[in-house]
């Protein structure tokens, strides 16, 4: 199967289906999918039928200080079930408090709050009766931080039994923005925990100021980096996302072809 993805959107859903050879599996962020009606559903199954299907999902706010809503992750877990799918993903952040806030902020970087994530984890795994995947987010601010963010990551994942998600282009805009080593910081993570991977586009908004758009194609500089995160943690499966800007499908499969040729490179090392 090819190791190779791409995040579905509802807008190209039936070009997908026309298209099953195009990738090996499809990511969807399910809050995007769960409230559509049968005819969504159908066409999910139906891609299912070609294609491994996997979720990131958007809203979960692991590092919330609200308590976690765990009538929305039943609803999670039974999406899940009903498409057999193994693979749950969520950002190593928060986006509510009191109330949603519409965007992926920061947990700041200190012991108490890996403590506080562990507990909050493992409790999702209970429900979802699967491994919660971490993805490491880009951000602008470290507020408080107290460990680096690597320590941090690492931390996390250790105390609570998560996997990681690696999104190759979050390292390379945080290593602009926060100044460190794009491959040191991916040589610093643990192989063992990683399940799989993300690549996207980026704005380039000053020398030392990038912004994760998700709406451009992605920059020869992170494909470089995926190679490395290849070579040093083995060839992991690996979405190209894209969420503005979105060209055709068949746009996006040339571009998603540069991985599996970069992972042929790899394998061939």
């Amino acid at each position: 199967m090819k190791q190779v993805g791409i995040g579905l959107r509802r807008s190209f859903v039936n070009d997908a289906l026309a298209a099953p050879a195009c990738v090996g599996f499809w990511e969807l962020a399910p809050e995007n999918w769960i409230p559509f009606p049968n005819e969504y559903k159908r066409k999910l199954h139906a891609l299912k039928e070609h294609a491994k299907l996997t979720c990131h999902g958007l809203s979960l706010s692991i590092g919330s200080p609200d308590p976690l809503d765990e009538k929305f992750i039943q609803q999670i877990k039974s999406f899940l079930d009903e498409y057999q799918i193994d693979i749950y993903s969520e950002h190593l952040s928060y986006c509510s408090a009191n109330g949603h806030l519409y965007d992926l902020l920061p947990i700041p970087f200190v012991e108490e709050a890996t403590d506080y994530l562990a507990q909050r984890v493992r409790r999702v795994q209970e429900i979802v009766e699967r491994p919660l995947v971490l993805e490491n987010i880009s951000y602008y601010a470290a507020p408080g931080q107290q460990m680096s963010e690597l320590e941090f990551i690492n931390t996390v994942l250790e105390k609570s039994g998560a996997q990681l998600l690696l999104d190759v282009n979050n390292v390379f805009v945080n290593s602009v923005n926060h100044g460190y080593d794009p491959y040191a910081f991916i040589a610093g993570l643990p192989s063992e925990r990683i399940v799989y991977g993300h690549i996207a586009g980026h704005y380039e908004e000053a020398k030392d100021l990038f912004i994760d758009t998700h709406g451009a194609d992605v920059k020869p500089e992170v494909f470089n980096l995926l190679r490395y995160a290849y070579r040093q943690h083995g060839i992991f499966p690996t979405v190209l996302e894209r969420d503005f800007n979105i060209p055709p499908l068949d746009e996006l499969c040339k571009e998603a072809q540069v991985i599996e040729q970069i992972q042929r490179e790899v394998s061939f090392d």
